[in-house]
């Protein structure tokens, strides 16, 4: 099972970068964007949760995206100790098309599945996300 998902991330993967190539993004870029395109404005631990993605890791991948004019960070004023980060004008066009691709890809993939396997797979990605 593990090794099938590995294979259908890589695929997806491919999918997503060959649809998106205009924009120049990476995988780990495509996620945030994706997960950040409802435009709300998250804490940096709130987007690692979001994207499985370790803060370390993100922090580069962040670095990159405000780099190329896609978000800002800036002081949570809730929390002066955490930032926010928001997505420019640029960022939100890259985020769309981002949210886009993936949905799209998603409901292409999806047509044939039933309820029933879709609610298995969502029970053994939860299992695997939760295993320590």
């Amino acid at each position: 099972m593990v090794l099938a998902l590995h294979r259908a991330t890589h695929a997806t993967l491919h999918v997503l970068a060959a649809r998106l190539a205009r924009l120049g993004l990476s995988a780990s870029e495509i996620n945030v964007l994706a997960n950040l395109a409802d435009g709300r404005n998250r804490s940096v631990g709130e987007i690692a949760s979001d994207t499985a993605t370790k803060p370390t890791t993100l922090t580069s991948v962040l670095d990159r995206l405000e780099r190329r004019g896609y978000l800002t960070r800036g002081l949570d004023p809730a929390d002066r100790r955490s930032f926010l980060v928001s997505l420019t004008a640029d960022g939100r066009r890259a985020a769309g098309a981002a949210r886009a691709a993936t949905v799209d890809l998603e409901h292409a993939a999806l047509a044939g599945v039933t309820e029933a396997d879709l609610a298995g797979f969502r029970a053994v990605t939860r299992a695997l996300t939760e295993v320590q």
